[in-house]
């Protein structure tokens, strides 16, 4: 299994995070190519994702004292329960459950307690048409 693909309790020793593309973007994956994003209210080292929301955005994360590598701008921040997750400018990264596989981006637009977006790095010239709109899952009760 990879190390992006864990549940939140578990940790990898190392995590790569690489560049790929969703959405007609250039966006930040794990190694198996899931995309890996962001939430907008998550700023300044205030988590919001947390319960039930965990069921559906996995945090990306990673042994205590690690640092990942691969993409620039890449650090850690400890979460309320003591995991290191990794982070891009600053923000905590997270895949969603309802990605199956590579270049999905199905959480993009995603909102809840915040708007979730793919971590992009850049833009290609061949954008494609806007994206469905994303689903909405009621009941998670942050």
């Amino acid at each position: 299994m990879s190390a992006a693909l864990l549940p939140a309790s578990a940790t990898a020793a190392s995590t790569t995070v690489e560049t790929g593309h969703a959405l007609g973007k250039k966006v930040l994956v794990t190694p198996s190519g899931r995309t890996l994003y962001s939430l907008s209210a998550e700023t300044n080292g205030r988590f919001v994702c947390k319960g039930s929301c965990l069921s559906t955005w996995h945090p990306l994360v990673i042994k205590a004292g690690k640092k990942p590598t691969g993409a620039h701008s890449l650090g850690t921040i400890r979460r309320p329960g003591g995991q290191t997750q990794v982070t891009y400018r600053g923000k905590p990264l997270y895949t969603f459950a309802g990605d199956h596989k590579r270049g999905d981006a199905k959480g993009e637009g995603f909102k809840d307690v915040g708007t979730w977006h793919v971590a992009s790095v850049g833009t290609t010239t061949n954008s494609p048409a806007a994206p469905a709109p994303a689903p909405s899952y009621p009941g998670y009760g942050y």
